[in-house]
């Protein structure tokens, strides 16, 4: 049997942009996607603590030592820039490997979303 689990997170990082005018996804510091292993291109859901949206979208990576979180496309419309954001990607895997497997679990400086 297959589960879903939690593969990486990005914990409390700041917007600190939204282009509408974009295609979608979401831009995310590349050296924060490293550390959480996340991809281009893959599936992200995105928590937004300061108005309880929930979305999902794709990580596209932004300049390193940035500390960019930019949403992009109708996402846009569900953050201001300074939201906090919780950004969480996911995985299937069998029950026993499950149980054994730890997260990527990222906790970046709050105040430039770059890592400490």
């Amino acid at each position: 049997m297959l589960v879903h689990v939690v593969k990486s997170k990005i914990h409390r990082v700041k917007v600190t942009g939204s282009e509408l005018n974009y295609i979608g996804s979401i831009t995310i510091d590349e050296d924060l996607m490293d550390a959480a292993n996340i991809i281009s291109g893959e599936k992200v859901q995105i928590v937004n603590n300061n108005n309880g949206e929930r979305l999902e979208t794709y990580a596209i990576p932004g300049p390193r030592n940035s500390g960019e979180i930019t949403l992009n496309g109708a996402a846009a419309r569900k953050v201001a820039k300074g939201d906090v954001l919780i950004l969480i990607t996911y995985c299937m895997m069998e029950m026993e490997a499950a149980k054994k497997f730890s997260p990527a679990l990222v906790f970046p400086n709050e105040e430039n979303n770059l890592l400490k």
